[in-house]
């Protein structure tokens, strides 16, 4: 490893820290679960946790001035410049101490994540990556044990899902299935659906009647159209009881109480 002064912007060896979403990762990436493809880590506690969790570093870009000590356990080269530089380069108005591209690591498959979890995040069409985040914070932060995704929902691994979830996409494992219908028809686990239709029941009475030796799962849909039909004649619907006038809160708001909940 080296640090390597970076003077200007137009330097090539940059051109990484400049890609997007669409050039770090395809829609193909994200569909295999072998690992394909690049993610931006975004700080030095984000870059921490993913190196912590055994990511494979390709390139860092670190404040010159302040070079953050987890730029000294990265096994690539770290680049560094100052904060003009950092600031155009990755397109951030208040450029981070450090930036770091790493290789998707593999993910388990939605068999193997089912396999192993008892209490299981499941979202569908969950496309915007701030509630991804906070999601994915939620449930690691609760003791959850996995987020089972549809093919329409945001990346977990995006910029700004990991940099809600302050990285803690790192602890919880997901995975992504093409079929959500077809893989929660029959599974042996109670299937709760967050909904604000008020025939629901509340979800603090639901909880006090499981089994807590029985796995669970808590389904979170969309912001404008909620879970689908198919899904929630799968499972049964639970409210989290509002003060009139308001219906609902936000799926990443939701998936907090939810989880506190249902634990």
């Amino acid at each position: 490893m080296a640090f390597i002064r970076i003077d200007s912007v137009d330097d090539e060896r940059l051109a990484v820290f400049r890609l997007r979403e669409r050039g770090l990762t395809t829609r193909a990436d994200k569909r295999d679960d072998a690992g394909a493809g690049m993610f931006l880590a975004e700080g030095d506690l984000v870059v921490t946790r993913a190196l912590e969790a055994g990511c494979e570093p390709v390139a860092a870009l670190a404040d010159a001035d302040r070079i953050p000590a987890v730029a000294e356990r990265l096994g690539s080269d770290v680049f560094i410049g100052g904060d003009e530089i950092r600031r155009l380069v990755t397109g951030l108005g208040m450029p981070h101490p450090i930036v770091a591209v790493f290789n998707r690591p593999p993910r388990p498959s939605p068999a193997a994540l089912l396999a192993r979890s008892r209490r299981l995040v499941v979202a569908e069409q969950v496309d915007n990556p701030a509630n991804m985040g906070g999601i994915v914070r939620n449930a690691a932060g609760l003791g959850w044990d996995g987020l089972l995704l549809d093919s329409t929902s945001a990346d977990p691994l995006s910029r700004r899902a990991l940099r809600v979830a302050m990285g803690t996409a790192f602890t919880l494992p997901h995975a992504r299935t093409p079929d959500l219908v077809d893989l929660l028809d029959g599974l042996n686990m109670d299937l709760l659906a967050l909904t604000p239709d008020p025939q629901a029941e509340p979800i603090d009475e639901i909880a006090r009647r499981l089994d807590p030796a029985r796995p669970r799962a808590v389904l979170i849909g969309s912001e404008r159209a909620g879970l689908s039909d198919a899904v929630l004649a799968l499972t049964r619907g639970v409210r989290i009881p509002m003060t009139a006038g308001v219906d609902s809160l936000n799926a990443a708001a939701a998936s907090a109480v939810a989880c506190h909940v249902l634990r």
